[in-house]
C-alpha cells in the first residue's frame, strides 16, 4: 500500500552514454502529479531494450520526456493530480509512462494507468503495461489480427512476444513462433503456439509453408528488420500483413515489389513512445475491455524471467542485452 510520500527519492541515472556499468543510483526530488497524472509508490518497473538504446546514447528520449529510462511500471497510487476522479491512494495500479520508470516513485498519465487485473500479483504487473499497449496497438489496431487467422510471432520468447502469444490464442487465433533455442521453443509452445520454431536450425519460412500447406501466415510481428523482411514477404498469405516493431539487424533492405503486387500484401511499422496520451489511451481502453478479463480469468499471465533489485539496474539490462531471458525483467525499487 502506499505510504507517506517523502521528499525525495530513489532513481537510476545515465552517468554517460555506455554499457550497463554506466548506471548508478541517484536521488531526485519526488515529483507531484499535474493536471491528469497520477504519482505511483513503484513496485516494479519493466526493462524494455529501448531502455538499452537510450543508455548506449541511441535511442533519446522524445522531446518533453523523463530523461530517466522506464517506459513501464506497477504499484499504488500514491497521489492524484487535479482532474483524476478514478482513482484514490492506495488503489493498485500499472502504467505506460513516458519515462522514469526507473525509481521509486513515478508519474503517470491516468489515462494511460490500469488498475492491476484480479488476481495479478502488483509486482508482477509491471510486466503488462508496454508489452500489451505495443501487442494490441500493432497487431490488432494496425494489422487487423482476427479469429481464425494465423501469426507468426519473431523473437517469441522476448516480453512482447509471450504476450502476443498468449492474447492472440486466446482470441482464437492459430499462432507460430520463432525463437533463438530449443527450450525457448518449448517455452513459446507452452504458452499457446501451435509450433515455435529455432531459427538458428531451421528456416522458418519452410516451416511455415509446411505448417499451412503452402498458404503462409495472415500476420507477422516482427522485431527483427534487415534480411526477415525479404523472407517474411514469401511466409506471408495473399493480403497478408507484416508489421514491424525493431529492427535491431538494421533498417536498410533490398527487397523485391513482386509479391507485394502479386499477393497483396500491407507493409507497417509503428513505435508507441512517441504516440500522444490521447491515443494511448484508446488502446487502454480496449486492454481493458478485453485482455483484462483475461489476465482476471487466468488464461493469459504475465510472463517474468527474473526480478533486480533498482540498484542492479546494470546487471538487468545487460540480461536482456543477452537475449537469454524469456519473457519479462523486472526492477524492483
Amino acid at each position: 500500500m502506499a505510504s507517506a510520500i517523502p521528499a525525495t527519492m530513489t532513481v537510476v541515472e545515465i552517468t554517460k552514454p555506455g554499457g550497463p556499468e554506466v548506471l548508478r543510483l541517484a536521488t531526485r526530488p519526488t515529483p507531484v502529479p499535474g493536471l491528469g497524472e497520477v504519482l505511483i509508490q513503484v513496485a516494479s518497473a519493466g526493462i524494455n531494450r529501448a531502455d538499452c538504446m537510450q543508455r548506449a546514447g541511441t535511442y533519446p528520449p522524445p522531446p518533453g520526456a523523463p530523461e530517466i529510462m522506464g517506459l513501464e511500471a506497477a504499484g499504488w497510487v500514491a497521489a492524484v493530480g487535479p482532474g483524476v476522479h478514478r482513482y484514490r491512494v492506495g488503489d493498485p495500479v500499472c502504467a505506460l509512462v513516458p519515462g522514469a520508470g526507473y525509481a521509486s516513485y513515478c508519474l503517470a498519465p491516468a489515462d494511460n494507468t490500469l488498475p492491476v487485473p484480479a488476481g495479478i500479483d502488483v509486482v508482477a504487473a509491471g510486466a503488462l503495461p508496454e508489452a500489451f499497449f505495443t501487442v494490441w496497438a500493432n497487431l490488432f489496431d494496425r494489422a487487423w489480427l482476427k479469429d481464425g487467422e494465423r501469426l507468426l510471432v519473431h523473437g517469441g520468447s522476448s516480453g512482447i512476444g509471450t504476450v502476443a502469444i498468449q492474447l492472440a490464442d486466446a482470441l482464437g487465433v492459430r499462432v507460430f513462433a520463432t525463437a533463438g533455442s530449443d527450450q525457448k521453443c518449448r517455452a513459446c509452445e507452452a504458452l499457446g503456439a501451435e509450433r515455435a520454431i529455432n531459427y538458428k536450425t531451421e528456416d522458418f519460412v519452410a516451416a511455415i509453408a509446411a505448417l499451412t500447406e503452402g498458404e503462409g501466415v495472415d500476420v507477422i510481428l516482427d522485431m527483427v528488420g534487415g534480411d526477415y523482411v525479404a523472407r517474411n514477404l514469401k511466409a506471408l498469405a495473399n493480403e497478408g500483413r507484416l508489421v514491424h516493431i525493431a529492427m535491431p539487424q538494421g533498417h536498410k533492405v533490398e527487397l523485391s515489389l513482386v509479391p507485394v503486387m502479386a499477393k497483396g500484401l500491407y507493409l507497417t511499422g509503428s513505435r508507441l513512445r512517441p504516440r500522444s496520451i490521447e491515443e494511448k489511451a484508446q488502446i487502454a481502453a480496449k486492454l481493458e475491455q478485453i485482455a483484462w478479463p483475461l489476465l482476471a480469468q487466468g488464461r493469459i499471465k504475465p510472463v517474468i524471467d527474473r526480478t533486480y533489485p533498482l540498484a542492479e539496474a546494470g546487471a538487468a539490462q545487460a540480461r536482456m542485452e543477452t537475449s537469454q531471458h524469456v519473457g519479462k525483467i523486472l526492477l524492483l525499487p
